[in-house]
């Protein structure tokens, strides 16, 4: 059933009296007319999806100005309202927020790996000027993943869910949001697994009447403890979501009868004392499992969460787990960060809040040391999504690692400074070796010297990708020199390569450009970042020809003379009646800026300009070049050969095969190859296609598939016995 405004309007009124109704209204009047006519791929209006969004985030109790940017938040991207009007009419925090939501919705990049990667750097980047944008970003996605089975394709779908699943629910969980993170963990998984989640679904049914009737009977009896002590208290029984019962199963391979902490037991009170209380009560009614107790009300949670978590034996040796919290503790585990701006409208952020976001202005250095977008994943998802800790220092300062962290990373935590001076480590007041792993609870002492320095071994002892980017840039600018000189080597073997004139490119504008996509403020940093490994120079060389090949005229310059369209649809300058063939090595496609050679009695080849054996010919023979150019191509097909780099898994060639099959796209050759070591798949594919926009379409859809870390088409392979008869 689709939102209803006034229903929104009624809601936020109920938690925020003092909400101005008249302007929420009037960005749902602005949004209604704006979107028009407009259908989702459902057929429904579209004005239902921004609705749909402002209410969830109405559930979240978040204030006025982020309800208004969730109405608003697709109308700069996909109708005619400027920027400027919504500043205008409901002012520049509105439009702060509109406006970085839209940001994240227009990124396009190469490969699925980069736009995964600069997706993430764009939502970090976004949060640190108002994190409210994420709260309207996992609304957006979450009545997205509501409406999945909108998308046509099964395939879409699953990359949609996947990327939920892998991104979106961590970063609620990490925001301390567990009700949303809960619902697109249950949405993702039923779109992945359908048939796990359904058999999940059909034994709980089976079980129900048994397993409510055990649990009642617990909260019957804790419900009369604490009464009789005076504890005035809420107690509720919740079973787990379905994507924590699947993940439980997968982790311990355990069938769903022998997962007995399905139902927990919730006790809500009133103070922290009463937390305490409860749980001394209901410790005399069971036997506590060892081990099985976390006090999150002592040491909370770094995304503020809070709570005492218990795990019992009942009287029939049944094992149940109680959580006991406040209210205020309860709010902040459903809503999380968002809790914050409960009543908060127009103020700005007090000094505790800071601090639970500490944790995101980390992301953001880190993201300035990082250049490339496989290690910026690296980081983000062992750093950000991992399993924490909770160490002390000896001053009793507590500070979150990552599970399997060891005292350099915390060292690195505490400071650069300190990490780079290490010289040994004390947990728990004893000597130990820089690679113990750390465990809860641990109080650790660094030693340090001054003027020592980190060592390359430690590269390898580190855990978190934060150390490890700190000793990588202690490295980089020890041998910075050394590294510049490494990189022009590099450079300047790729940019002839793909037949550029590395020094010039060196002077050019557009290499700022490239450079400043790895964070690299000028060519020098970027030749520096080449030469120790964490820029690739193929990549840069190729971003180069990219740009430049943009630049380049469709037609190219041409001689005096006549000109007459051949049957291939080429252009030719000056000559009549050639005879005329499209060059196996590199397969120019229409559209593709091209230039030709005159063969001794072969006629005229037509070659890609970047292709190498044509730059060869330029530089040997440019007396038997000629201009060539396309004009009206005939209807027909082109060979073509494309590349596809990808993590190898089980059905890889069915989903890219997917892929071909729902475009029309023939396919005449597949070969597949694997690394065993590297586990890296390679699948090359010879295919049909009528324009480069079709083949630049096919290579976009096909980055989209799971695992797929980069396309690209194969132009360049090695002239065979064929192509050397040209040049003799």
């Amino acid at each position: 059933m689709a939102a209803n405004i006034d229903d929104i309007i009624q809601s936020v009124r109920a938690y925020n009296p003092t909400s101005n109704s008249e302007l929420i209204r009037a960005a749902y009047e602005m949004a209604r007319k704006a979107h028009g006519e407009q259908k989702r791929d459902s057929g429904e209006p579209y004005i239902n999806h921004p609705l749909a969004v402002a209410e969830i985030l109405a559930s979240m109790q978040i204030d006025d100005t982020t309800i208004i940017a969730g109405l608003l938040h697709d109308v700069v991207e996909d109708t005619s309202v400027s920027r400027e009007e919504i500043e205008e009419k409901f002012g520049h925090q509105t439009l702060v927020l509109v406006d970085g939501v839209t940001k994240l919705n227009k990124l396009e990049f190469r490969t699925r790996h980069e736009a995964q990667a600069e997706n993430l750097r764009k939502m970090f980047m976004a949060m640190s000027s108002d994190i409210r944008i994420i709260l309207i970003k996992l609304a957006d996605r979450l009545h997205n993943m509501r409406t999945i089975s909108s998308h046509r394709s099964p395939l879409r779908q699953k990359e949609i869910a996947e990327e939920t699943l892998s991104i979106y629910a961590p970063l609620a969980h990490r925001l301390g949001i567990f009700k949303i993170k809960s619902e697109l963990e249950d949405l993702s998984i039923q779109v992945l697994e359908p048939e796990r989640i359904a058999d999940i679904k059909l034994s709980l049914a089976a079980e129900k009447e048994e397993r409510d009737s055990f649990i009642n009977e617990q909260i019957a009896r804790i419900r009369s403890a604490l009464a009789e002590a005076g504890v005035k208290a809420e107690v509720n029984g919740r079973i787990k979501n379905y994507y924590s019962i699947f993940n439980k199963m997968r982790r311990q391979q355990k069938e769903l009868s022998e997962i007995f902490d399905l139902n927990a037991i919730r006790i809500i009170v009133n103070t922290v004392r009463e937390c305490y209380e409860s749980l001394g009560i209901i410790h005399t009614l069971w036997k506590p499992i060892p081990g099985r107790f976390k006090d999150y009300i002592a040491m909370p949670k770094q995304n503020m969460y809070q709570s005492i978590h218990t795990t019992l034996i009942a009287d029939n040796g049944m094992p149940f787990e109680v959580q006991i919290r406040t209210w205020d503790m309860h709010r902040i585990a459903e809503y999380g960060i968002a809790a914050h701006w409960r009543y908060k409208e127009g103020k700005s952020a007090d000094a505790d809040f800071d601090k639970k976001v500490e944790w995101l202005r980390q992301m953001l250095e880190w993201q300035q040391e990082v250049g490339d977008s496989r290690e910026f994943m690296e980081t983000v998802k062992h750093d950000l999504f991992n399993d924490y800790i909770y160490v002390f220092s000896p001053k009793g300062d507590v500070y979150e690692l990552p599970s399997g962290s060891v005292p350099l990373d915390f060292a690195y935590r505490v400071h650069t400074q300190v990490g780079h001076q290490t010289v040994g480590a004390k947990v728990n007041h004893r000597l130990v070796p820089l690679d113990t792993e750390l465990q809860n609870g641990d109080i650790v002492e660094i030693l340090t010297a001054k003027g020592r320095g980190p060592s390359r071994d430690w590269l390898n002892l580190c855990k978190t990708q934060q150390a490890k980017n700190r000793i990588r840039q202690w490295f980089r600018k020890e041998k910075r020199d050394e590294n510049i000189v490494i990189g022009r080597e590099m450079f300047d073997r790729e940019c002839k390569k793909v037949g550029l004139d590395p020094a010039q490119m060196l002077r050019e504008p557009p290499l700022m450009e490239i450079a400043k996509r790895f964070t690299c403020l000028t060519p020098e940093d970027l030749l520096a970042a080449i030469g120790e490994g964490t820029v690739r120079a193929d990549t840069v060389a190729a971003k180069l020809r990219d740009e430049y090949r943009k630049e380049e005229p469709t037609q190219v310059e041409v001689r005096p003379g006549n000109k007459r369209t051949t049957s291939e649809g080429i252009v030719v300058d000056g000559v009549e009646d050639a005879m005329v063939r499209l060059a196996a090595c590199c397969k120019p496609l229409p559209g593709e800026p091209v230039i030709g050679y005159v063969t001794r009695g072969r006629g005229i080849s037509v070659h890609r300009r970047d292709c190498p054996n044509a730059l060869r010919y330029q530089e040997t023979e440019p007396e038997r070049m000629i201009g060539v150019s396309w004009g009206e191509v005939r209807e027909g097909v082109f060979q073509v050969e494309m590349e596809a780099v990808c993590m190898d898994r089980e059905r890889l060639l069915m989903d890219i095969m997917a892929v071909m099959a729902e475009t029309k796209t023939p396919v005449n050759g597949v070969h597949v190859s694997v690394d065993k070591r590297t586990k890296i798949s390679t699948v090359y594919l010879k295919l049909e296609v009528k324009s480069q926009d079709q083949l630049d379409y096919l290579i976009q859809r096909v980055s989209r598939v799971r695992d797929v870390l980069e396309v690209r088409r194969v132009v360049h392979r090695r002239r065979d016995k064929k192509d050397k008869k040209e040049g003799k």
